[in-house]
């Protein structure tokens, strides 16, 4: 029937380009654990996504602790349950805010740098010319940036899920007139490092999905300027909504019943 038509072109459109992606995951990933390794271009990737990533990932996950003091003290005040704020603030950063936020953050920062690196490599003909000098563009290009990003993200996470309990201290403390000691008493008491390690487990996932998205979508750009900018885009979308549904995946695999 005509009017099934472009439903079935579109869904043979998803299956091939989910086929083409499994292709280079493998590939790539293959690359990840076979030598030589360049390790000094991993070293640079590391630097790239990790240190020069820390100042956005730190804004953005201490205002977002300030942010769920105000709001769960707010809330709970209503049932005279402020207590129970800094319990919140740990467990939501921790799980949750921190490797999302963080995930989201560098897919936007470090997937769109890779995606316009590589595919400006790739329509100046620059990867077709490491393959003229034999050297295998997934070893050179591909493989040291997903050992970065998977290295470097849970990091980055750890870091922000200090930084996250610190900008909901100051608010609690500073301005909700909560008792320091108390607040840092109740924060270590309801710690849990099943939270913490899933946290750093999906934040490790999350780097490996923003690296893998970059890498793919800029491998494979084509048109100039056009396409660059379109593999761009691409990859942040991609790798945004990945994010989204490993976070899902990895939390039921922690917490599901």
């Amino acid at each position: 029937m005509p009017i099934l038509a472009p439903i079935g072109r579109v869904f043979l459109n998803f299956l091939a380009a989910t086929g083409r992606l499994g292709i280079f995951t493998v590939i790539a990933t293959s690359h990840c654990v076979r030598p030589p390794f360049y390790t000094r271009h991993v070293l640079r990737q590391m630097v790239e996504i990790g240190y020069y990533s820390l100042p956005v990932v730190g804004m953005t996950t201490l205002f977002t602790g300030m942010v769920l003091a105000l709001q769960t003290n707010a809330s709970f005040s209503s049932v005279n349950a402020e207590a129970a704020t800094a319990t919140v603030v740990v467990f939501a950063i921790t799980r949750e805010l921190a490797p999302v936020l963080a995930g989201l953050m560098v897919a936007g920062r470090i997937g769109a740098a890779i995606a316009a690196e590589i595919g400006t490599m790739r329509v100046t003909e620059q990867v077709d010319a490491l393959s003229t000098l034999s050297v295998n563009p997934f070893k050179y290009l591909i493989a040291p940036r997903l050992i970065a990003g998977a290295m470097m993200l849970p990091l980055l996470v750890f870091v922000g899920d200090i930084i996250g309990i610190f900008g909901g201290f100051i608010i609690s403390v500073y301005q909700l007139d909560f008792n320091a000691a108390n607040y840092l008493t109740r924060t270590w008491q309801f710690l849990e490092w099943t939270g913490v390690i899933s946290g750093l487990v999906k934040a490790a996932a999350f780097g490996f999905i923003v690296s893998l998205m970059g890498c793919y979508h800029g491998y494979h750009s084509r048109g100039g300027a056009q396409g660059v900018g379109a593999a761009t885009t691409n990859a942040v979308v991609s790798a945004s909504i990945l994010i989204l549904i490993s976070n899902y995946l990895i939390t039921a695999l922690f917490f599901g019943t």
